[in-house]
């Protein structure tokens, strides 16, 4: 299952933790942030990555789809 988070500040990366950590595959639209905004959540999200295993990939400048461990690419993205 994939989900889609478009946060309005970084108070709201909790939930991209939440649900990155629950398995699910997560796209991460940052297109509401500015632009300092959105890189501390691409910031958070490497860490997530790193700590967690996983990968990131940029679909857009600001759209990130973030794969847990052992998960492939859904054929739709």
């Amino acid at each position: 299952m994939v989900k889609t988070l478009q946060p309005k500040d970084y108070a709201e990366v909790i939930y991209v933790g939440h649900f990155f950590r629950q398995g699910y595959v997560v796209v991460m639209d940052l297109t509401l942030l500015s632009d300092d905004e959105a890189r501390q959540l691409v910031d958070f999200a490497a860490g997530l990555i790193c700590g967690r295993g996983g990968d990131m990939e940029r679909l857009s400048p600001k759209v990130f789809l973030l794969l847990p461990a052992g998960r492939l690419k859904p054929a739709l993205v």
